[in-house]
């Protein structure tokens, strides 16, 4: 049966009062992403990425799934094939959506990562500057999310999905950051219907074999909708 690989980004949380890169007044506005953002950021300034990211969990924690999450579960549910969804999102509005297994290629809020043995524990609501770490102890916390320079989780349990798919699609995603705005040349080089829901065209929209623009809370439930409708009518 068909396998559906599908990329999540930014976009699709926006209507869940999440901010992306670009957002007028968000977070992300306020501080440059070098400094934030990079692993030389926070060997420069712990104390101010702590303190982002801290302020990033208390803003995810208050946000609810939306239509175009609970979409996404509901395909997952009702799709005789598998349905494998790869997010470079950090909060996990999937999850409290209905989503399962979902692969988050660029970490989670919900994580703490020691950066001198690699543990990885849950992380508290506020992590502070050398917090310990709780299997060396050395003071080396930090977000277990993936920063700029740095490479992406599951990146070979993720192409294995795309060589296996019969249908990928990208939803939210400015198609700027790589490797993942590189997943949809992958998908088609291997004969992969591709497909784009999205605001507004991509950087990468060109590439797609079919594309739907507006809110991700209306193109995707749409979408999704045609899908298994498609399905059980044969």
């Amino acid at each position: 049966m068909e396998k559906i690989v599908i990329l999540t980004g930014a976009g699709i949380s926006a209507e869940s009062g999440l901010g992306t890169f670009r957002d007028e007044g968000g977070l992300w506005a306020q501080h440059r992403i070098e400094d934030v953002a990079t692993p030389e950021g926070f060997a420069r300034n712990p104390a101010l990425v702590h303190g982002f990211y801290n302020a990033r969990r208390v803003q995810a924690a208050k946000a609810q799934p939306n239509a175009a999450h609970q979409a996404l579960a509901r395909l997952q549910q009702g799709w005789p094939g598998e349905v494998v969804i790869v997010t470079q999102n950090v909060d996990s509005l999937h999850e409290a959506g209905g989503a399962e297994d979902v692969i988050h290629m660029h970490g989670t809020l919900a994580g703490a990562l020691c950066a001198v043995c690699g543990h990885r524990w849950t992380s508290p609501p506020e992590m502070e500057v050398r917090e310990p770490c709780p299997a060396c102890q050395q003071p080396s916390a930090r977000p277990d999310v993936v920063w700029f320079g740095e490479m992406p989780y599951f990146m070979e349990k993720i192409f294995d999905h795309l060589t296996e798919a019969s249908l990928f699609a990208s939803i939210g995603t400015s198609g700027q950051v790589y490797p993942a705005a590189g997943f949809v040349q992958e998908a088609r080089a291997m004969g992969v219907r591709t497909v784009e829901l999205n605001l507004e065209p991509s950087t990468g929209a060109p590439i797609f074999d079919e594309a739907y623009w507006g809110p991700a809370t209306e193109v995707v439930p749409r979408w999704v909708d045609g899908l298994l409708a498609r399905c059980h009518a044969q």
